[in-house]
């Protein structure tokens, strides 16, 4: 069993609020889940409205799978326009 971890920092430059943040990531959040099947959550920056830190975990069987999905994962938010990737970082884990 292969884990695939991937944690991304990303800038949103049009909220104005923690509400504005909120839905952002919730659309984000939902739009990667459904497409990909993979967990999604915010995982830190929880109180500045315009940066964000986001975990994404995948399992699967073999690892060029798990590379593959998180790639496919993070061209979609750089595809997405209301979000700019700052920074991520993946790790493998196998179990």
């Amino acid at each position: 069993m292969v884990v695939g971890i991937c944690k991304v920092d990303l800038y949103i430059a049009d909220a104005i609020s923690l509400k504005d943040k909120r839905m952002v990531l919730r659309s984000i959040k939902d739009r990667l889940k459904l497409k990909f099947n993979i967990s999604v959550a915010e995982v830190g920056e929880n109180d500045n409205w315009r940066i964000a830190q986001i975990g994404i975990v995948c399992v699967s069987n073999e690892g060029g799978h798990v590379d593959s999905i998180i790639s496919n994962a993070l061209n979609l938010l750089e595809k997405d326009g209301r979000a700019q990737i700052v920074d991520y970082y993946t790790e493998q884990i196998h179990v």
